[in-house]
């Protein structure tokens, strides 16, 4: 099922736009993270690994945070002056993208399709995004696990 191209996203810094818009030329790889959850914490560093990675790819990545404008700043840190960043304090833009579990990782086709998505934090199923993300670039995948990376764990529900 792809996701509406007509689905607003709130940058940091900027106006809104489409998701469309922010598809024009390369697919999107967001991590999405609430900020209010230990869960999110544990995986902020290995998830900005995976984003560095795929800096040069052909791609977008992208931090996308459940939570206020400021919020999102004040969490990210200096992380959003990296990549682009959303806010989406309603969690609209990511229930519309399937996701019902933060953390996450997906890729999305410029079509609105997710074609890959892992949801907590295992590094098997984040190295299939990062597989899918790879190939679809033809670019290198991250080591995954890496030293530092925390254990398995589930992650937080999304619907609240």
């Amino acid at each position: 099922m792809a996701t509406d191209l007509d689905l607003e996203l709130t940058p940091l810094e900027g106006e809104s736009r489409t998701l469309g818009d922010f598809m024009t030329t390369f697919p999107l790889v967001p991590v999405v993270l609430d900020p209010y959850t230990n869960e999110s914490a544990w995986i902020l560093d290995t998830a900005h690994r995976v984003l560095s990675h795929f800096r040069g790819a052909g791609c977008r990545p992208c931090w996308i945070v459940t939570c206020a404008l400021d919020d999102a700043k004040d969490y990210l840190g200096p992380y959003a002056d990296e990549f682009l960043s959303f806010a989406d304090p309603s969690r609209s833009a990511v229930r519309a993208l399937g996701v019902e579990q933060a953390p996450a990782l997906l890729l999305v086709r410029q079509d609105g399709e997710v074609t890959a998505k892992a949801e907590g934090w295992s590094s098997d199923d984040w190295r299939a995004v990062t597989e899918a993300i790879a190939e679809l670039s033809h670019w290198s995948r991250p080591a995954m696990p890496a030293p530092g990376d925390p254990g398995t764990y589930s992650g937080t529900p999304i619907s609240v």
